[in-house]
């Protein structure tokens, strides 16, 4: 059908006419106000461009000779329009019957022969009872629409003999019978003037008032409509009109006309685009409270030849409760400017919306639930997803307005779609710096967070603002549960699920950017849970080779937010960044680690174990600290596990470190049998002749409460370090000296040795002891051979008198004879069996440079 609106509003069916093939989709669907296709969107979408199809009223004309039943487009039909179209017809039949007393041949060709081409629908005014309305149209009677031949050429005569018909002033009432026949409306027609001749058009222009009937009915009407219980609706008009043709009366004319509207042609919501949307807080009374201002451009289309000037209408704006049979909560007052309708055209409606403050059931947790309405309504807008608002028109609008009108829009909810918005690209940065390590307690409840790896830092999040955010904000508070990847894969969840707080910055906009907010909170002791171990495996090998890795973060947030109406909770923001981690070693660092044991004690022992304890320095060479309240580690040495060490509670800083208590174990046998026995003597025979040693320390399973996997991960890592000095020989002694000088006694052939014991608290027994002096490396001096047992006392003591069996005919005895009075540097050879409380030991001792003194 063509847009121009003289085109006929009844005409026959014919190939011109395009089919629902033709023209892509059925033209009853056409919506009463569409989306505007070339209209800008708030949220920089568009449209598909669509044509124009012919108004619903023309159609729902065109429908009479049908019976009088109606089928309409999808629309918002006003029932002042309905009125209108509904009198207008009335008024054709009843001029048509009344011209010929009725007949039923008349009848038949006035319902296929009449057209009615409506031009213009318009609102003169709003009155205090209804609307005044200029109805103009097109009226003819085209024979050619009638098709049994003998109406046909009835009619034509009996029109023709006529000529015109008018009708004097009548009221037109419409009711809805399935509704108990309440009253819709009633309009005033003046007398109207037809030609009633064929092909002969009469322009039809007058001034109806039009007012609304029971207005408890209408709100049930539209409740059932807007609820979908509407499958169809049946409007019937009634009305007594007189009749005259020329100066012949034709009496009163008694006329009843039904019109349907059923299944897909009942009216729709009208669709809209949001052109713009701005939030800003306003002052909101004298005293200085403020409150949020949402201003809001819409923009629709009219389809129909319907003029009016709206006026300015209130309305509230309600959110979802928890349940669907609770009350709506009101959260603001919506007001209208006046409104210019013009037919077939853009409608553009500027929306004012202030949030007072906000209700304390919008922000209460819902029933068996941890959210609340506000939570549900949020969660949907910030993940792009659509939400319903709901509308109804305020008590208490604009003085201006009839109050008619305040009751239909008072009694009416309409559900409204809103579209959301994404905040998938909302954060733009996300560091994590200062970071602190916490391995978990050993004394941690299963299922608690101290079972797991804990991390402490400074999280700096910048998120970019919305342009339409144009409020004051504050983020006091953060919370998160955040997904740790490395390159692609998942290494584990951080959870942020207690409070921190935080502090905001709002950052102004530049160069064309959103306005952004730089959030910085202070994490403490965050769990990381590990569900990949090979992930970690990977991330130290990087970390412990000097490399520096990136950690993706992917994270939900909770945000507690402080705005002029409060503060509430934004829940599950998505957030994403990139977390730069600094190595751990920069390759061959822990060469410098240089632990310093002292105030050693033996706290027990066994046939084969020594337990201690000694105060350690050691020095960190990395940039982290960490806090550990049990840690257990192995000591090895050449491949066997010799012994373990633990540390409870201490905090390792970067650099120096001191006095860190440390217990370990010495026992070689359990831990790894005999071999283990045997390269234990070995090292501890090395040892105490100042060789160089090593050990080299290595994380189990059991190294960390709770997390057995990431103990075995971290063993692929180990760090050997130099067995460290004790300190016998103060601290410049760079190795240990356990027999400060000799007295050789010739005449009497003893010796007597001042030895230094590293322990300061526990006293060690000789007992036995089978050494060789010798001069000058190899030169034999004398041999001693002792097996009574002699104790060694912490601090520096002497022996006892030791039997030497000298080497009268080497040099080396020559060289002390002729040190007699003074001191001679000797070499000693031997093995020495040691106790120490249930522990028994054989070791072999190599001295070198021992100042010897000879006396007679």
């Amino acid at each position: 059908m063509s847009d121009n609106p003289s085109s006929p509003l009844l005409r026959p069916s014919s190939s011109s006419r395009p089919t629902s093939k033709q023209s892509g989709e059925p033209l009853e669907n056409t919506p009463l106000l569409s989306r505007i296709d070339s209209a800008p969107r708030y949220d920089g979408e568009s449209n598909h461009e669509t044509s124009r199809r012919p108004s619903p009223a023309t159609r729902s004309l065109r429908t009479i000779q049908n019976g009088g039943s109606i089928r309409s487009t999808k629309g918002d039909r006003r029932w002042p329009t309905v009125v209108a179209i509904v009198t207008l017809a009335l008024v054709a039949v009843v001029i048509i019957l009344g011209a010929f007393f009725a007949p039923a041949v008349v009848q038949e060709y006035a319902k296929e022969a009449l057209v009615i081409e409506p031009t213009n629908l318009s609102i003169d005014s709003f009155t205090a009872s209804g609307v005044r309305a200029r109805v103009q149209a097109n009226f003819r009677m085209d024979a050619s629409r009638v098709g049994s031949k003998n109406v046909r050429n009835i009619g034509r005569f009996g029109t023709w003999v006529a000529r015109k018909v008018e009708s004097e002033s009548s009221k037109v009432e419409v009711y809805l019978p399935e509704y108990g026949n309440i009253l819709v409306g009633t309009a005033a027609v003046p007398p109207v003037v037809v030609d009633i001749r064929n092909g002969h058009i009469t322009a039809i222009d007058f001034l109806t008032d039009l007012e609304p009937g029971n207005i408890e009915g209408i709100r049930q009407v539209a409740n059932d409509w807007l609820e979908g219980r509407l499958g169809q609706i049946r409007l019937l008009g009634k009305a007594n009109v007189g009749l005259k043709s020329g100066i012949f009366p034709l009496g009163t004319q008694s006329i009843t006309e039904s019109l349907v509207f059923e299944g897909n042609d009942l009216p729709a919501i009208p669709q809209y685009n949001i052109t713009r949307l701005n939030f800003r807080d306003v002052p909101i009374s004298t005293g200085g409270r403020r409150g949020m201002a949402a201003d809001v451009s819409l923009a629709l289309t009219n389809s129909y030849p319907v003029k009016l000037t709206i006026p300015p209408l209130g309305f509230d704006i309600l959110v979802e409760n928890c349940n669907s049979n609770d009350n709506y909560i009101k959260l603001a007052d919506a007001t209208t400017g006046t409104i210019d309708v013009e037919p077939y055209s853009d409608v553009k409606v500027d929306v004012g919306g202030i949030v007072r403050e906000i209700p304390k059931t919008l922000v209460q947790a819902c029933p068996h639930s941890r959210d609340s309405p506000l939570d549900l309504l949020l969660g949907k807008y910030i993940h792009g997803n659509n939400t319903t608002i709901f509308v109804r028109g305020s008590s208490s609008p604009d003085t201006d307005t009839p109050e008619w009108i305040t009751k239909i829009i008072s009694s009416v909810t309409v559900p409204v779609p809103f579209p959301g918005h994404s905040f998938d690209k909302v954060i733009k940065e996300f560091s994590l710096t200062d970071t602190e390590f916490s391995l978990p307690d050993s004394s941690a409840k299963p299922g608690s967070d101290e079972e797991n790896p804990q991390i402490s830092g400074t999280i700096v999040v910048t998120a970019g603002l919305p342009k339409e955010m144009n409020f004051g904000i504050n983020v006091t508070r953060v919370r998160a549960n955040a997904d740790v990847f490395y390159k692609g894969k998942k290494l584990g969840v951080l959870n942020l699920h207690k409070w921190q707080k935080a502090q905001s910055e709002r950052i102004e906009p530049k160069d064309g950017e959103d306005a952004a907010l730089r959030i910085k909170s202070r994490i403490e002791h965050a769990p990381l849970n590990v569900t990949d171990d090979d992930v970690l495996t990977d991330i130290l090998m990087s970390l412990f080779i000097g490399n520096r890795i990136t950690l993706k973060v992917v994270a939900l947030v909770d945000v507690e937010v402080s705005t002029v109406l409060g503060e509430f909770v934004v829940k599950k923001l998505p957030a994403e960044g990139v977390v730069p981690v600094k190595p751990i070693s920069k390759g061959g660092d822990f060469k410098h680690f240089m632990p310093q044991v002292g105030n050693l004690k033996v706290l027990s022992t066994s046939r084969t174990s020594l337990d201690l304890e000694a105060r350690v320095n050691f020095t960190n060479p990395t940039e982290y600290s960490a806090q550990i309240p049990y840690f257990n580690i192995h000591i090895l040495n050449n491949g066997s596990v010799i012994g373990d060490a633990t540390a409870k509670d201490i905090t390792v800083i970067p650099g120096n470190n001191t006095n860190i208590l440390v217990q370990a174990t010495w026992d070689p046998t359990r831990f790894g049998g005999r071999k283990a026995a045997k390269i234990g003597r070995e090292l501890l025979s090395q040892y105490i002749s100042g060789f160089n040693t090593t050990l080299t320390f290595k994380t189990h399973k059991d190294s960390i409460p709770h997390q057995p996997d990431l103990g075995e991960a971290l063993s692929q890592f180990h760090i050997e370090i130099p067995t460290p000095r004790l300190n016998t020989n103060g601290p410049d002694s760079d190795k240990p000296h356990f027999i400060d000088d000799a007295t050789f006694h010739l005449l009497s052939s003893t010796a007597t040795f001042t030895l230094i014991s590293p322990l300061q608290y526990s006293t060690i027994y000789i007992e036995n002891i089978n050494a060789t002096a010798f001069y000058n490396h190899t030169e034999p001096v004398g041999q001693i051979l002792y097996d009574l047992p002699f104790k060694v006392p912490p601090g520096a003591s002497e022996s006892p008198n030791l039997p030497v069996d000298w080497s009268f005919d080497s040099v080396g005895y020559e060289a002390l004879k002729n040190a007699l009075g003074g001191t001679l540097k000797l070499d000693a050879k031997g093995t020495v069996q040691i106790k120490l409380g249930q522990w028994i030991e054989t070791v072999w001792y190599v001295g070198s440079g021992i100042g010897a003194s000879v006396r007679f």
